[in-house]
């Protein structure tokens, strides 16, 4: 009877250790994550947080001032104003282009059947290419005297201007030369594309229904939780644009390309007031969040969620 009851309590503690094993497996396999995530992002961004609130140079005695440093940035310091101000005429012309651009890209290779793999490498290949290699061949391109660009234009004729010493077109130059790594963008709309059932189509063809009505009706509100991720991504690469303003034309000329990322980083690297640089990427942060947050909110209105629907119908069957 000893024998049986010892047996019995052996084999409830093998249980109870297989189960707690089982339960742990998924914990983990995800703890590579969590413990970067908290080292890595969580920690950074609370320990910038705390350096907000302080003036803390690079070398010597840090003090608390609380919220002085946002104070002085609102009210003191006309420069943070200005920056801020052309980081969004940025993002104004820069999101859209680059959306539209992109979702005209994969449109045509969409239906392009010859070379596909050839087009799309090539399209995609810029967006690999690193920001110190891209400022490179844009500033060779942008060259008032020896530039591919005022070459082109003088074969029809035309004298071409200073692209990086104008300060009309010095940020002109700095889109253009954005945009041309949408290739990324670009990937994930095609992705879409591919992944409309042909059914829809094809149901409307013979319905007698136009292709622009098909693109309005089928094409975009099956793409939109696509275009919505790439709004989003490409509101917070504008207001991260930094390598190329910052070597292309280092905010100049008259600091028509002086974005927010750049007074930032002088602040931080020039200036060495980390404590400030803290409290412009908070500010930069709050902006950032409170745009996705009203993308996101709006996007309800148009973007077409399958599960969403699945789930309203289930809800309405029960």
């Amino acid at each position: 009877m000893d024998m049986a009851y010892a047996g019995t309590k052996a084999g409830v503690a093998r249980r109870k250790r297989v189960t707690a094993g089982r339960h742990m497996a998924p914990y983990l396999f995800i703890s590579p994550w969590i413990l970067g995530f908290l080292f890595f992002t969580l920690g950074p961004l609370m320990f910038s947080l705390t350096m907000s609130f302080y003036d803390w140079p690079v070398v010597g005695e840090r003090t608390f001032v609380g919220l002085d440093n946002y104070r002085s940035m609102f009210t003191e310091d006309p420069q943070f104003w200005e920056s801020l101000w052309i980081t969004v005429k940025f993002a104004a012309i820069y999101v859209p282009f680059n959306i539209v651009m992109s979702f005209l890209l994969a449109l045509m290779l969409h239906h392009v059947t010859f070379a596909s793999g050839f087009f799309r490498t090539a399209f995609y290949l810029p967006s690999v290419i690193s920001g110190v290699a891209l400022v490179t061949i844009w500033s060779w391109i942008y060259s008032k005297e020896y530039g591919l660009l005022n070459f082109m234009l003088s074969l029809v004729g035309i004298d071409g201007p200073n692209w990086l010493g104008d300060p009309n077109l010095a940020i002109v130059a700095i889109i253009i030369a954005s945009l041309w790594g949408l290739g990324g963008t670009m990937l994930i709309l095609l992705t879409g594309l591919k992944a409309i059932p042909k059914e829809l189509y094809e149901a409307a063809t013979v319905s007698g229904v136009p292709g622009w009505a098909q693109m309005l009706f089928i094409t975009l509100p099956m793409l939109g939780p696509m275009l919505i991720f790439t709004f989003i991504t490409s509101i917070i690469s504008a207001f991260q644009q930094l390598t190329i303003a910052l070597l292309l034309t280092k905010g100049g000329p008259l600091g028509s390309t002086y974005f927010f990322a750049m007074y930032i980083y002088d602040n931080a690297f020039k200036y060495f007031d980390m404590g400030y640089a803290a409290a412009g990427s908070w500010v930069m942060f709050v902006i950032v969040l409170a745009l996705s947050l009203l993308v996101m909110r709006w996007s309800a209105a148009w973007v077409y969620y399958e599960g969403e629907i699945r789930q309203t119908d289930g809800e309405r069957n029960a």
